[in-house]
């Protein structure tokens, strides 16, 4: 099971929002995140509010895209009643657990009940997670026939010890299968990889990258694999099975994940993320680039629904367990897919805790979200312990001096390993 929701307020049977959501809100751009609980066997690692089917206490997948359609219509009935402006969905995400396993009726039917509520701005983003043994050349045509734009494959390794030390069921070789299907669909394809796993070396982490490059995605995520309580990743770490993560590999996995993929045309643009640069197949016919040049990330291949994350804008997630944040207020919703379904039912909101973020607070995320952006922070807009703060990044190069004399504090390389604690002498 995932980790506890957060402590917070109650949250009021009707979800009205505070005055204060209003401001600035025409200024902000609106996403929609579907939480869809469901996965066919759980992962020793994961951390994520996922259900297997001996797990529902009754509860049948097949209701669940009503039940989320049900949602859909709740937020935007709470939007307008809290007098925000009406707003069309800029960005769609499924994410789970497995959307996939719902069949591509379920999704486009939730997607549907977004547009029909929210409406789809000009050139919306919608993505949707999978797994590569979750979805078939048809599925991936359904979903792009009916709006979907863009598929993230959870890849992870294409070293097959290292999938079996996550419980990763999929067969590396289908990866190039789904990608072409995907593309031949006509959606853009992200790869998710993850690095660190135990008894996973510098070379298998290598010929995962390799391997994800040689399929020329639009985007490609890399994290760091994190240990989290409760998982049984956890207990067999904790019983001696498996050694822990080692931090000194993981940073030299990392290193040589930004300068392969920079030397294939892919640019940085948030410390585990990286998109398509403006040219790649040209970039790749004159020959690698040199890890010193870093590339510009091409806008259109950019994941917007996650940048939006980090730029705080506004969100309503959809689904058990799901968070949403709108104008500096966060709520979160039943976690279990039982108890999320009896609040629909009720015609009530799904939200059982929420708090309303002060000016402080908002500033701290703002510098902890931000700063790991390529866009990075304006110097001028920190305090003036912070700005004062900056020559000494610099000479501890983790921020790019070019970047400062412009007026941004934007990571380097090591930056990016030590996000973390920038943030921290930024705020």
């Amino acid at each position: 099971m995932a980790s506890a929701l957060p402590l917070g307020d109650p949250a009021p049977a009707d979800g009205r929002l505070p005055d204060q959501v209003i401001e600035g809100a025409a200024e902000r751009d609106l996403g929609i995140y579907l939480h869809v609980p469901f996965c066919r066997v759980r992962c020793g690692y994961c951390d994520f509010n996922t259900y297997t089917g001996d797990e529902l206490r009754g509860e049948r997948r097949s209701d669940y895209a009503g039940q989320a359609a049900a949602e859909v219509a709740f937020a935007a009935d709470v939007l307008h009643e809290s007098g925000l402006p009406d707003r069309r969905a800029a960005t769609v995400f499924f994410g789970g657990g497995t959307p996939t396993m719902l069949p591509a009726s379920d999704l486009i039917g939730m997607l549907g009940a977004v547009r029909d509520r929210f409406g789809l701005a000009l050139g919306a983003e919608v993505t949707t997670e999978a797994n590569p043994d979750s979805v078939d050349e048809r599925y991936l045509e359904e979903l792009a026939e009916a709006g979907f734009t863009r598929v993230s494959f959870g890849m992870q390794s294409a070293v097959p010890h290292v999938l079996a030390t996550l419980d990763r069921t999929h067969d590396p070789d289908r990866i190039p299968l789904v990608v072409e299907w995907a593309r031949q669909a006509g959606l853009a394809v992200s790869l998710d990889l993850i690095y660190g796993t135990p008894g996973e070396s510098l070379d298998d982490w290598r010929r995962s990258l390799e391997t994800a490059i040689a399929q020329r995605p639009d985007h490609l995520s890399a994290y760091a694999l994190i240990v989290e309580e409760g998982t049984a990743l956890a207990r067999r770490i904790r019983s001696g099975e498996l050694a822990a993560p080692d931090d000194d590999l993981q940073a030299d996995m990392y290193e040589l994940a930004d300068e392969l993929l920079g030397a294939a045309a892919y640019g940085w643009y948030e410390v585990s993320n990286w998109a398509r640069a403006e040219d790649p197949v040209a970039t790749a016919e004159a020959g690698m680039l040199p890890s010193s040049s870093p590339r510009t990330p091409d806008s259109r291949f950019v994941s917007r629904h996650n940048l939006a994350y980090w730029r705080g804008a506004d969100w309503w997630g959809i689904g058990p367990g799901a968070h949403s944040h709108v104008g500096g207020v966060r709520w979160w919703n039943a976690k279990h897919p039982a108890a999320y379904a009896e609040r629909i039912r009720a015609g009530v909101s799904p939200a059982v805790g929420r708090e309303t973020l002060d000016a402080s607070t908002r500033e701290l995320e703002r510098i902890l979200l931000e700063s790991r952006t390529r866009a990075g922070l304006r110097v001028a807009s920190l305090a003036p312990d912070a700005r004062r703060a900056v020559a000494g990044l610099i000479a501890d190069e983790l921020i790019d001096p070019a970047a400062a004399f412009v007026g941004r504090v934007t990571l380097t390389r090591r930056g990016r390993l030590l996000a973390d604690d920038v943030a921290r002498r930024l705020t």
